[in-house]
């Protein structure tokens, strides 16, 4: 009798102190991976969540771009590893996401709140800004007086009493909106999105006449209140708040790497480039904001694409991974010519556009047809020897930078060495070594002597670049 108490006790305190580490998790928003700097340095690449906006990333005319990316692009540079992006909404969702390790990073301008740092924890600032109110100018305002655009406007916070104000849920929006009305006395009716939503979409609404007021960040207001003429983000409803990215609790090497690149690209006139660039700009805005080259108002990525998407659909490709090798090549300028003497589109040298039946390569056509044709005998080449298209793409990307010799010879470098020589990583190694007189003198090569980094760093520029264009331009 006395075992089977001790058993039933012993039951009960597994129970108990199982739920109590349950609800502990629970309560305390703990990370669900232990990722940090030496995981991230050690699999050679950080994963980024980011917004897809006006001014955080975006595409225009082939190219990413925007204020997190570029800094992202130097913070991933300085800790030596690649960058990942993977594009989000919602801050919420966004926590979410990087607590299950889905991303190493939160890039987004976020308001820094006591609620937020139990669930991430926050770099440095990056800057300091505060939250206004987004409100349609009347009608006619065109028409009218300063004075009397103004007499109809919110000015005062209490104004908002009574008024429906949309914002998004788990926002620091919404709990300034919270807040305020207990500071005016009065309900301010808070009215919410979907949690996937945008703060862009929501500015849009209002200068669409869908919605009559939001709340935003002055410094995202003042972007779209360049392309949106009809909108006034004068009225402030907060003090000064620090914005920032964010990380995982439990990743604190990598929130000191980042602070410490943070205090130095702050001192660096590239820092001030940057923010202007996206923050300072108004004509530049407007133009990434209706251009049809940019995914913030379409889905193309250069005046070739009809082209590049018959090409692509010809091998048997994703046009965007033709369109990535394209703006690698070229920059989508017909005209271009290397120092080497490769011209077009599709940079070919002379040599091998008479092979490929090109006359004229600064015809975009013609150069792009030369170009289809270098691909597919290529792809030829390397189907009897790679099985696996993946591996096999990056075959034919480097020798259509360096040449095939130079490929063939690194394969037999690593056949030599008794290396897997279908598997692109292990070929890459023996390339990169085609400087070094104990392998470009191996009598297995034929093509001699390469510093050979470029087409390495060729195939992982375009590799990204493709990635990147799928998350923002349509198939």
């Amino acid at each position: 009798m006395q075992l089977k108490i001790w058993l039933f006790v012993a039951v009960l305190l597994l129970f108990f102190f199982s739920c109590h580490r349950l609800g502990k998790q629970q309560t305390e928003n703990d990370p669900i991976v232990s990722i940090d700097l030496d995981e991230i340095r050690e699999r050679g690449y950080i994963n980024a969540l980011v917004d897809n906006n006006s001014f955080s990333y975006f595409i225009y005319k082939g190219r990413s771009m925007g204020y997190e990316y570029e800094l992202l692009k130097l913070l991933a540079k300085h800790l030596q590893v690649d960058l990942r992006i993977r594009v989000t909404s919602g801050i919420e969702r966004a926590i979410d996401q990087l607590n299950s390790g889905e991303g190493d990073i939160l890039a987004f301008p976020l308001t820094v709140t006591k609620e937020r740092t139990k669930k991430v924890s926050f770099t440095n600032p990056q800057f300091d800004s505060y939250q206004v109110l987004v409100q349609r100018k009347p009608e006619n305002w065109r028409q009218q007086t300063n004075d009397q655009v103004k007499a109809q406007l919110v000015r005062k916070p209490s104004q908002l009493i009574g008024k429906e104000v949309y914002v998004l849920p788990g926002s620091s929006f919404e709990q300034r909106l919270i807040h305020l009305s207990e500071e005016v006395g009065g309900e301010i009716v808070l009215k919410y999105d979907s949690i996937n939503a945008e703060t862009e979409n929501l500015i849009r609404a209002v200068a669409m006449g869908d919605i009559n007021y939001t709340v935003t960040d002055n410094i995202i207001a003042r972007v779209n209140a360049t392309y949106y003429t009809n909108l006034d983000v004068e009225t402030i409803i907060s003090l000064p708040q620090t914005i920032a990215w964010a990380v995982r609790k439990n990743s604190p090497e990598l929130e000191s790497a980042i602070n410490e690149w943070l205090a130095k690209v702050k001192k660096e006139p590239t820092f001030m480039v940057i923010y202007n660039r996206y923050f300072n700009s108004p004509r530049t805005t407007i133009v990434r904001l209706t251009s049809d080259y940019s995914s913030l108002a379409g889905n193309k990525i250069s005046p070739y694409d009809e082209l590049i998407k018959e090409g692509a659909n010809e091998l048997g490709w994703d046009w965007r991974l033709l369109a990535a090798i394209i703006y690698q090549e070229s920059r989508f300028n017909p005209e271009g010519e290397s120092w080497a003497g490769a011209k077009g589109l599709m940079q070919l040298m002379p040599e091998t556009a008479k092979r490929f039946g090109v006359t004229d390569p600064d015809n975009p056509r013609q150069s792009l047809r030369g170009g289809i044709k270098f691909l597919k005998h290529l792809d030829k080449y390397w189907s009897k020897e790679i099985d696996d298209p993946d591996e096999r793409l990056k075959f034919i990307l480097a020798s259509y930078n360096a040449g095939m010799t130079h490929i063939i010879d690194a394969r037999k470098l690593a056949e030599k060495y008794d290396d897997d020589y279908t598997r692109w990583d292990v070929v890459e190694s023996y390339l990169l070594r085609k400087s070094d007189p104990r392998y470009y003198r191996d009598p297995v090569v034929i093509a001699g002597y390469c510093k050979c980094e470029e087409p390495v760093h060729y195939i992982k520029s375009i590799l990204t670049r493709y990635e990147e264009y799928k998350l923002l331009i349509t198939a």
